[in-house]
């Protein structure tokens, strides 16, 4: 049986689901849409240094899926949360846990939610299923 739980920034790491293995978990499922483990170690040092949250579904101790979510802290003029990363492992893809990580962390969270996905994602549909909408098209400019 698949259990979901939240870690929050405030509370601190969480002793069974250390900031390495939800690190290791996510540099191994994320795939094409990943980066490196030193900037997955960044995005959950700043979920304990400057708020955000953790959710983790597992079946006691293993990791079967994950989200990440930043506290932005800039509501009003950008959504106040950015969910940086999600992944799920791929022996239980298509059996609903991405769609039930989102929906707790939609009802857990305060304020609004952003996310980047790149157009061929497939998990795109599921995002849009689950009320995300493009509103904005995102633009960046890189320094060489």
């Amino acid at each position: 049986m698949t259990t979901i739980t939240r870690i929050e920034g405030t509370q601190g790491p969480h002793q069974q689901f250390t900031k390495d293995r939800i690190a290791d978990f996510l540099f191994e499922n994320l795939d094409q849409y990943g980066d490196a483990r030193e900037d997955i170690m960044k995005c959950l040092n700043y979920v304990f240094e400057k708020g955000g949250s953790i959710t983790v579904a597992h079946d006691g101790d293993e990791i079967k899926g994950a989200v990440v979510l930043n506290d932005t802290g800039m509501g009003g003029f950008i959504p106040e949360n950015i969910l940086v990363y999600i992944a799920v492992h791929p022996s239980t893809r298509g059996q609903g846990i991405g769609g039930k990580l989102i929906q707790e962390v939609q009802a857990k969270t305060s304020g609004d939610i952003a996310l980047h996905v790149e157009p061929d994602n497939p998990a795109k549909r599921l995002y849009e299923k689950l009320g995300f909408t493009n509103k904005y098209l995102e633009m960046r400019f890189k320094k060489a």
